[in-house]
């Protein structure tokens, strides 16, 4: 007699909801991951081209690449600016609840800083 081969109906369930769920997680935090790489590169390019800027100026840079990248999770007035050296270091944390299902949601503390150094 032949040995059959495959996968039991359980199993192919079981596996069937965990890729489900695992899918369904980096559907919904995907954005937010992104959204958070977007302003830590406009933030690291306002920073290198700040030098001899006032921070009014500086967080009216800002304000226009979180514009031109639509981005609107962080607004320029949450920006801790100051100043390591001659360096102009711009700083920021922000929190992202992200609803799952039901009453169950995700929420992610997010922070950066042009330094490199959060």
């Amino acid at each position: 007699m032949h040995r059959q081969r495959g996968v039991a109906l359980s199993g192919l369930l079981f596996w069937g909801v965990i890729i489900a769920v695992v899918a369904m997680l980096g559907i919904k935090v995907a954005p937010a991951v992104i959204d958070y790489y977007t302003i830590l590169k406009n933030v690291k390019a306002v920073a290198a081209s700040s030098s001899g800027r006032t921070v009014p100026e500086i967080r009216n840079a800002y304000s226009k690449y979180s514009e031109v990248d639509h981005t609107k999770t962080l607004e320029p007035s949450d920006l801790d600016i100051s100043k390591d050296g001659n360096e102009i270091v711009i700083a920021f944390s922000y929190e992202k609840r992200i609803h799952l299902f039901v009453n169950v949601s995700l929420l992610i503390e997010f922070q950066g800083s042009s330094s490199g150094r959060s």
